[in-house]
């Protein structure tokens, strides 16, 4: 069962295959959420400080009726943040906020701040080696289990190398069936960063397209189920996100191969240019 499946990371931290995501969960509504996710199985949550729900995340975690240890609790660091003492702070900040002695999973949202993303040359070089000082800093005092980024190019990756002390574990990216980076995929997972694919499902568009329900009437699943597994067989931990019990439970179902031949199909589908403004996504990305 895919809820049970875990990768290991280059620290040798296991991470769960399979998380819940809770981009555009309320605050108000988050703990009841990641309850439903555990009670389903899910031991891995993602949340952010740009999400404005990590209080909520936080005291899910810890009235679930799980033990701590048995969780992976994620956070990021918001993308503005390009100083060592905003981000150290902001660190404090979600700990704090979500009453957790210890975070497993914390990266640094995005190289530039969400104002600026592909609207500027500006990749923040020193801004995200302070940010990531920070997270290192964190990680060496146990606060942090695994530190990582997300959004990051091979190009802000490498000029993070130059300096930092400690590889990062995870680039957390944007990966669903019409938009996988392959070149960044397998960049990363060649200098064992793992791959964390945000939005999965497209934000919903992905169920649009006829095409991509043939290929999951094929297998006897639905497209949200089909697009978590092409993640997933990726080689990537996906995380789609839902605050629906419901569709926490049929996102989990995903226990059967997608053929190779499909995969290559899948991976070359065309293009979604745009994902429509019910999901709340800008052309970039969002704050995921």
């Amino acid at each position: 069962m895919v809820l049970n499946e875990t990768l290991t990371l280059s620290n040798g931290v296991k991470i769960p295959k399979l998380g819940l995501g809770t981009w555009f969960i309320d605050d108000d509504k988050a703990a009841d959420a990641v309850c439903a996710a555990v009670k389903c199985g899910y031991r891995l949550i993602d949340t952010a400080q740009a999400y404005g729900n990590e209080r909520g995340v936080g005291e899910g975690v810890r009235k679930c009726g799980i033990p701590r240890e048995k969780l992976f609790v994620a956070s990021k660091v918001a993308a503005e943040h390009k100083t060592y003492e905003s981000a150290a702070k902001s660190i404090e900040e979600t700990l704090e906020k979500m009453g957790l002695d210890y975070l497993d999973q914390m990266i640094i949202h995005s190289p530039q701040p969400w104002v600026e993303v592909n609207q500027s040359e500006n990749r923040y070089v020193e801004g995200n080696r302070a940010a990531w000082k920070a997270l290192e800093d964190a990680y060496k005092a146990g606060k942090i289990k695994e530190i990582g980024v997300s959004n990051f190019q091979i190009g802000d990756i490498e000029s993070l190398l130059e300096t930092a002390e400690i590889k990062p574990m995870v680039n957390q990216v944007l990966l669903h069936i019409s938009n996988t980076p392959t070149e960044l995929v397998e960049y990363c997972q060649k200098n064992d960063i793992a791959i964390e694919a945000y939005s999965p499902i497209a934000h919903g568009e992905i169920l649009n397209q006829p095409e991509i329900k043939e290929v999951a009437d094929k297998y006897g699943v639905s497209v949200p189920q089909l697009c978590i597994r092409y993640a997933i067989q990726l080689g990537t931990i996906a995380l789609p996100k839902t605050g629906n019990p419901e569709h926490m439970k049929t996102n989990s179902e995903v226990d059967f191969e997608i053929s190779e031949q499909d995969m290559e199909v899948l991976k070359n589908f065309k293009k979604i240019e745009s994902y429509g403004e019910s999901s709340g996504f800008p052309v970039y990305g969002g704050k995921l």
